[in-house]
């Protein structure tokens, strides 16, 4: 075995272990918050379906580019291999919506009371879990597409197989190609469109507060001050590494179709670079649990900001 592989095989291994740790250990803490008679927000909901979905994506992705790095072929029956690119994307698909349903949740929750969206407040959380099954739904129905062109052998027709390390995909026509490709990307495009609409939003609401605040005495400002900044800057950090992972994933993935024949460094750094994402934010979120022992966004609980919110 090369340096390249072992060094390939290595930052497969410690990003899903890392990433699987830190989402289990954030899953804990809400388990433990639970058993301790905590009252949690509907929005918690949406972290939950989260950490499952980067789970999922980490595991169906990492595990066996490892094994491929570290030289193992031919581990994986036809079956076996279907099943885990179609877990992935259901996973990739499921994390997407989710941060986009959490973003879209709070900028509402979060909204004044004399905005277009005031009407909304007490009605959205009633949507949260139908909202969560539709995007399984949704992503479980188009990740059947790839099972049709997905397989653990191929010998026929090797011009249009691409060989994936543990699986072979297998290059349709352009016909069918193209549809499956805009069925794929428009809800992408749509979430990403919302979350970055809704992550805009709560940063100018913020802002907003935040003058507010100015007219305060200090005494009352300072620790609000903390709170609120700190809110604001896991919005950002978690919007932000979202959108910089998957627009540096879909060009990198693009170029690994487009290829005829790509090669594996390139490929490496596509799978890498898809489970940044999913390894990373509990992390992002596990901040915000600092801000008072109480899950992400629970400031917004508080009476006092409440009635600071409404007013602006």
């Amino acid at each position: 075995m090369e340096a390249s592989d072992k060094a390939i095989a290595v930052m497969f291994s410690t990003q899903t272990l890392v990433g699987v740790l830190g989402n289990l250990s954030l899953l804990c803490r809400y388990m433990l918050l639970c058993f301790s008679g905590f009252s949690f927000k509907s929005t918690d909901l949406i972290l939950w379906h989260m950490i499952v979905a980067n789970v999922l994506t980490l595991l169906c992705k990492g595990v066996p580019q490892t094994m491929v790095a570290l030289g193992f072929k031919d581990f994986l029956n036809d079956f076996g291999c279907k099943l885990l690119v179609y877990l992935h994307r259901v996973g990739r698909g499921v994390c997407m919506s989710s941060t986009c349903s959490l973003s879209v949740f709070q900028a509402i929750t979060i909204s004044p009371w004399n905005s277009l969206w005031a009407e909304l407040k007490a009605e959205a959380p009633k949507y949260i879990s139908s909202s969560l099954c539709l995007s399984w739904i949704l992503y479980v129905l188009i990740s059947i597409f790839s099972l049709m062109y997905i397989s653990a052998n191929y010998k026929n027709n090797t011009k249009n197989v691409k060989d994936l390390g543990y699986c072979f995909a297998v290059r349709p026509d352009k016909i069918i190609y193209t549809l499956y490709a805009i069925i794929q990307s428009v809800p992408d495009l749509i979430f990403v469109g919302l979350m970055l609409w809704a992550s805009s939003s709560m940063l100018f609401t913020l802002h907003r507060h935040k003058q507010r605040m100015q007219h305060m005495p200090r005494t009352n400002v300072s620790s609000r001050r903390s709170t609120e900044s700190r809110a604001t800057e896991t919005i950002l950090l978690l919007v932000s590494t979202f959108v910089c992972s998957y627009t540096l994933s879909c060009m990198l993935t693009l170029s690994v179709t487009l290829l005829l024949n790509p090669s594996w460094s390139l490929v490496n750094m596509a799978a890498i670079v898809a489970g940044s994402f999913p390894a990373m934010s509990p992390f992002l979120l596990m901040r915000c649990h600092n801000v008072a022992h109480s899950p992400c966004f629970s400031w917004i609980k508080t009476e006092r900001m409440s009635i600071v919110l409404k007013l602006t």
